[in-house]
């Protein structure tokens, strides 16, 4: 992660979609701030005007700001161009060009599976979501659960994972630390401190409306490959995730339920119509998923924490060798860095408890 990557987020005229093509044509943030206008608007069809805010370097102050910002709230900012980012979620062509997640990142990384449904959750639907999830906990260790934190069924969700002590992810149209609704902030937190993470696109400085959730939904479907849904009426924002899950060519799963429950008359007809597969048990979620739970899980090795570092995060990290601390001049004297990859930089290795703060702007390596 550069500060570039989060200027992006700031040019006005520049959606997540023209991130993307940007990126997929210049390789990196860093390489379209220093395209030249003609570049920009001849070679990408970008709009003159927003080619014209990128020549300007616009977002650079901002997203300072944002920097600022994350260090503060404890927030990590992981662009579609780093290694931490979730892979499943970077081959879709409507990614968010950077993640901003709070927990743990390793979350993300973990055999994930989205599990959605109605706010209106009836007991029949969150037994079927405790009987799937315990299931699937006895059998898979690296589970991890993705939902997206709302009343009903995703509460659920989060909530049997936790119960059988399984990861959980909760994805929210809400900047980061907050969290809506407002009483599940009891949830969230324990999401947090039994492992899991909170994940949002929305920077610091966005503001709120409507469409937030709908494209919230694209992320839930995407970080994982496969959704089930349990229970859904007849329209809502579970079946559109289903349909954005279908359209990225994952596998999309439903619980029956009675013919006579309209809670359950979305879920029923996506399954009557072919374009959910029926699922009763755990065992049909791991044999629709193509899951192998019959190899050993592979037992990690314990590593210096230089190896899974960033190559200026590994700089910095080495440039301590000499110094028991160092202030920010210390630091860009040995490393050769920019004030900007210095401060993002800096923010994401306190984050991952490589180094700490002291007063006086000082660090040191732990």
């Amino acid at each position: 992660m550069v500060i570039e990557d989060l200027a992006l987020l700031f040019i006005r005229g520049l959606g997540s979609r023209g991130i993307v093509h940007l990126i997929e044509h210049f390789g990196s943030a860093e390489a379209i701030f220093r395209a030249p206008l003609n570049t920009l608007v001849n070679e990408t069809k970008l709009r003159k005007d927003v080619a014209e805010r990128i020549v300007a370097k616009e977002g650079m102050h901002d997203a300072e700001r944002e920097i600022e910002y994350c260090r503060k709230n404890q927030i990590i900012a992981i662009a579609a161009t780093d290694d931490d980012y979730p892979e499943a979620l970077r081959e879709t062509s409507d990614r968010p060009h950077v993640l901003f997640v709070k927990g743990n990142l390793k979350a993300l990384h973990m055999r994930t599976l989205s599990m959605v449904g109605t706010r209106e959750a009836t007991p029949s639907g969150i037994l079927a979501v405790d009987k799937i999830v315990g299931g699937l906990a006895t059998q898979i260790s690296d589970l991890c659960i993705v939902s997206g934190l709302a009343y009903g069924i995703d509460s659920a969700c989060h909530r049997s994972a936790l119960t059988h002590n399984a990861t959980t992810v909760a994805v929210v149209a809400d900047t980061l630390p907050n969290v809506s609704p407002a009483p599940n902030r009891n949830l969230a937190d324990e999401i947090l401190r039994q492992g899991g993470a909170l994940v949002s696109e929305l920077h610091s400085q966005s503001k709120q409306n409507g469409q937030l959730f709908i494209a919230r939904n694209r992320i839930i479907a995407a970080l994982s490959m496969g959704t089930i849904v349990v229970e859904s009426p007849a329209s809502g924002g579970s079946l559109a995730t289903a349909d954005i899950a279908d359209s990225y060519g994952r596998t999309v799963m439903a619980i029956p339920g009675r013919a006579t429950d309209t809670q359950s008359f979305g879920s029923n007809n996506l399954i009557r119509c072919g374009k959910a597969r029926l699922i009763l048990t755990a065992n049909d979620v791991i044999e629709d998923m193509g899951w192998d739970i019959t190899q050993p899980v592979e037992e990690v090795c314990e590593a210096s924490p230089l190896d899974s570092l960033p190559p200026n995060e590994q700089l910095i990290y080495k440039a301590f060798d000499n110094a028991a601390t160092l202030d920010w001049t210390g630091i860009i004297a040995e490393t050769g860095l920019t004030l900007g990859e210095l401060a993002m930089a800096l923010m994401d290795m306190e984050l991952k408890g490589v180094i700490r703060s002291l007063p006086g702007k000082r660090y040191e390596r732990i």
